[in-house]
């Protein structure tokens, strides 16, 4: 009797600990009655049916990550090689969802393999309509347009593309030698193109200060020659201010005009004499000579004195 309560005992606690089952963090455990379906259990200590109730799977709803590495051919017939990175997880721990993930693929590696298939046939078909210098630039649409075509094929079995990150684009040898070369040309070009419009702008630059020194310089001229102008004419205005003058005190003196003629004629030698850089100068002594100057200086003296209102012949 005793033997056979330990016997109980040893089945009852047997028992207790088979209906318990403890499930992880981060997954949920496929319960199955006879191969059916029966219901989900979630993380911590849940209560099955022993021998009834089966854990069929456990399933991790936890975001995974998967390396893939393939090629693809552009319009252009290039052979573009593409490093991607896929991050996925079940879509939600609702139990269809659950359910799908569970029976959909006979395992995980038929499921991988339809995605990785899936997202490079997606790949394959968008770079078939670029060309191959077109690839490089269209890296986040060739993201968008697989995203956009798995999401709702994998929300039917169950999961989610979080992301899909192409992490490198590569090319034949022959094609990256190409490219290369036409970096360089473009490099070139572009070189040459600011240097024209740097000359250019230096060239214009120095044109409009030339043209600008000369606006200057000829402004300053014009002032000048109206500045020498007015002097002059200043100067001309106080000798014949002065020269009428001195014939007016002459004639009032009763003395001949023409000595104010005479006496300039004759300063005016001895400053060619004292400021002249020449050594000799040459004056005609005859009397024809002289009496042609005397008329002449007579004729101005005469201008100065009808400029005044009064001539010799008035005052007579």
């Amino acid at each position: 009797m005793p033997v056979f309560s330990g016997v109980l005992l040893v089945i009852i606690v047997a028992l207790l600990f088979l209906c318990f089952v403890t499930v992880q963090q981060g997954t949920v455990a496929v319960i199955t009655v006879f191969g059916k379906f029966r219901r989900i259990l979630h993380p911590g200590l849940n209560f099955r049916i022993p021998f009834i109730e089966v854990i069929f799977k456990r399933i991790s709803y936890q975001n995974r990550s998967k390396e893939l590495k393939f090629q693809a051919i552009s319009q252009d017939q290039a052979n573009i090689y593409f490093s991607a990175m896929l991050l996925y997880s079940v879509l939600n721990e609702e139990s269809t969802t659950i359910e799908n993930v569970a029976f959909k693929f006979v395992d995980e590696q038929s499921f991988m393999q339809a995605l990785i298939r899936s997202v490079e046939g997606e790949v394959r078909g968008f770079v078939a309509t670029k060309k191959q210098s077109e690839i490089l630039q269209l890296r986040s649409e060739i993201i968008q347009h697989v995203k956009g075509e798995l999401d709702i094929q994998l929300e039917g079995w169950g999961y989610h593309l979080l992301d899909i990150q192409i992490n490198d684009i590569t090319f034949d040898e022959a094609i990256l030698r190409s490219m290369a070369q036409v970096v360089a040309s473009n490099n070139l070009k572009a070189a040459a193109e600011n240097e024209g419009q740097a000359l250019l702008i230096t060239k214009t630059k120095a044109a409009e200060a030339e043209g600008n020194a000369i606006k200057i310089s000829a402004e300053a001229e014009r002032q000048a020659a109206q500045m020498r102008g007015q002097g002059v004419a200043l100067f001309r205005e106080e000798v014949a201010r002065g020269m009428a003058l001195a014939a007016k005190e002459m004639e009032s003196a009763n003395l001949d005009a023409s000595f104010i003629l005479f006496s300039m004629w004759t300063d005016a030698i001895k400053h060619f004499a004292e400021y002249g850089k020449g050594n000799t100068i040459f004056l005609d002594g005859s009397s024809n000579n002289y009496q042609r100057t005397m008329q002449q200086l007579m004729s101005t003296l005469q201008g100065f004195e009808g400029n005044d209102g009064n001539t010799p012949e008035k005052k007579k």
